[in-house]
This record gives structure tokens, sequence and C-alpha cells, in this order.
């Protein structure tokens, strides 16, 4: 078969694919009549975290696929192994692998400091801006961490699909533009990473400012700031956050929320714990990993 006639057909293998798969499949709502069966191509690409126009090439052989965009194709897809065998053959590309992480342990030294701060809000981030540890007066600040399922406990989906963040946040887009331009630079870290690019096929889907600004391609760092808050206990609240690096773990931060002695965010935040105590709102714990492979 000529290098034409294998594109040509790497294209059908595409269309094939996607008309097998339907929005709820991958996890997409179904929203009016549908012209096609399956998945549109912008679908598809969405969920790929590729432009429309280069997932229409690619069906319509006339672009040659990287082996990363074709192993996330091959995950978007659901190709089982024997599929995406012929994928990467008609592309002439050899599938990538990337390396295996295990999952994240919270650094002891992390884990301790945090569990000292009853009268600072403070939670552990890991690779994706996931959430992975956190104190009883970050639950109380930002949201129940422990009431969502290990898999979506991400702060940047969490930004972006609990509706109480766009209340709590003074001003949310900013904070929302902010947290796309820090996932951002983790994808340029973890290129390959498949829960990463699964996270952006998702948001990109579900919310068209996260799609605008994931394209605007703006990046950050997750450093320093002060956010303003209306939080619904505590009220008014201008908190300065901060990071702390682990030195065994450099994708392990621990994130803090202050406020300076004497004024009302102060006395907000121990308004705030002193709440968090009454509510027995449960912090991070040591077997809450076995806790979320249970759920």
């Amino acid at each position: 078969m000529s290098s034409n006639a294998h594109m040509n057909e790497l294209g059908e293998f595409l269309k094939a694919r996607r008309a097998e798969l339907s929005p709820r499949d991958v996890g997409l709502a179904e929203t009016g009549k549908r012209r096609v069966r399956g998945l549109r191509r912008e679908e598809v690409a969405q969920l790929t975290s590729i432009s429309t126009d280069y997932y229409t090439r690619l069906e319509q052989g006339r672009m040659q696929a990287s082996a990363p965009v074709l192993s996330t194709l091959a995950r978007v897809l659901q190709l089982d192994d024997d599929q995406k065998k012929y994928l990467f053959s008609l592309a002439g590309k050899t599938p990538t692998r990337s390396p295996r992480r295990t999952r994240q342990k919270v650094q002891p030294p992390l884990r301790r400091l945090m569990e000292d701060l009853t009268a600072t809000p403070a939670i552990v981030m890991g690779r994706r801006m996931d959430v992975i540890a956190w104190n009883s007066l970050a639950a109380a600040l930002v949201t129940d961490f422990g009431r969502i399922p290990e898999k979506h406990r991400n702060y940047v989906r969490i930004v972006f699909t609990d509706p109480a963040m766009r209340t709590l946040y003074q001003h949310w887009e900013t904070v929302a533009r902010t947290c796309v331009a820090q996932l951002r630079m983790e994808a340029a870290k973890y290129p390959d990473d498949p829960r990463l690019a699964a996270l952006v096929g998702e948001l990109s889907v579900q919310d068209e400012q996260f799609r605008e600004w994931w394209a605007a391609r703006h990046v950050a760092t997750l450093g320093v700031g002060t956010k303003t808050l209306h939080h619904p206990v505590a009220g008014a609240l201008t908190l300065d956050w901060d990071t702390l690096t682990a030195s065994t773990d450099p994708d392990q931060q621990l994130v803090v929320w202050t406020a300076e002695a004497g004024t009302p965010s102060h006395d907000g935040l121990r308004l705030l714990a002193s709440w968090a105590a009454d509510q027995k709102l449960s912090p991070w714990r040591s077997d809450d990993a076995g806790a979320d492979r249970k759920r």
C-alpha cells in the first residue's frame, strides 16, 4: 500500500471508529439532533486537545499525525490493542510509551507542616494540579475535598465545574485564567500524560472559556498572589497565598492562604476555623487512599 493509500485508510479508520461512539460513551452530554452517527469531528478534536482543522485533515488523508497525537486518539476513541497497533501501522509510527508514574504520596515534611497549620488553610497540590492532601480549614474555605472522588480532585477542574467557585472568588475569571496558564505549564512538563490530556479534553468540551483560554497558550508558575473571596460563613476575605515546594518531589507543592494579623480577614479565618471544628470537616488522612479505592 502506498503512502497516500495508508493516509487515506487511516482517515477512513478514524471515521469508522468515531462513528461507533456516542457522546455518552466519552462523558459528553447529548445535545440536540445529530446529523451524523457517533461523535462529531470537533468533539474528537477537543477531547484530543488538537484543532478541528488538524483532525479534519487527518481524516481527509492530508496530514500525518505524531506518535503522541495517535496515542491520545487511541485513548479517546477507546481502541483496543489490535486497533491501536493498526492505527500506528498505517501512520508508520511506533507507539509511544509514557513512563509509568506511581500514585503520588504526600511527602512527610509537607504532611506534618500542613497538619500543624490549624489556623491556616493549606493544601498539597501534585501533578496536573491534583489536590492530594488538605487540612480541615482548607476544606472549610474552598470545598470539602473529601466528598470529591479522587479522580476528579483536581483544582482546575473544581474551579471550572463547581458553580460555587464562581461566587466564592470575587474575581473568578482572573483565578480561572491563572489556573489555565498554570495547567499549560504542567502540560509542557508532561506532554504525554494521558490523564492531563483527558482533563484538558473534558474541560475544553464543557466550558467555552476554558477552551478559549487554553488556546491562547499563556503560561504561569504556581507562586504567590492575593485572592479576594466572598465566603458564605466568614464573609469577605482578602488572603495572600504562597507555595512551598517539596525538595524530595518538585511535583508537590504546599499552598497556604494567610492574612495579616489584626485585619478583618485574619479574624474571618479564625471564625472559619471555629466553624469548621463544629462542622467536623474531615482533613486528608493517610488512609484516604484506601478509602478512595473502595468508593
